[in-house]
């Protein structure tokens, strides 16, 4: 018997407040797609206009003529 009244306001209730997202919430989720693909390509383009920086390695991997057993002018002696 309980069960049964339980079941019947269940019911009742779950209809009453019965909540769909509609056509606001798809468009609000299909405006979010959009603006990510946008930002995206914009990151993409950023990304191919930064060039690297030539690091301490570039350039330079030949030993110096002058300097004995291949130690650069710039590097710390080693102790």
């Amino acid at each position: 018997m309980i069960l049964g009244i339980i079941a019947a306001a269940a019911t009742s209730s779950s209809a009453a407040s019965n909540v769909e997202p509609g056509v606001l919430g798809f468009l609000v989720v299909a405006g979010i797609g959009v603006a990510l693909v946008f930002l995206l390509r914009s990151m993409n383009k950023q990304f191919r206009k930064i060039t690297p920086e030539p690091g301490p390695d570039a350039g330079g991997d030949e030993p110096d003529a002058e300097q004995p057993d291949g130690v650069r002018s710039d590097s710390a002696p080693a102790k």
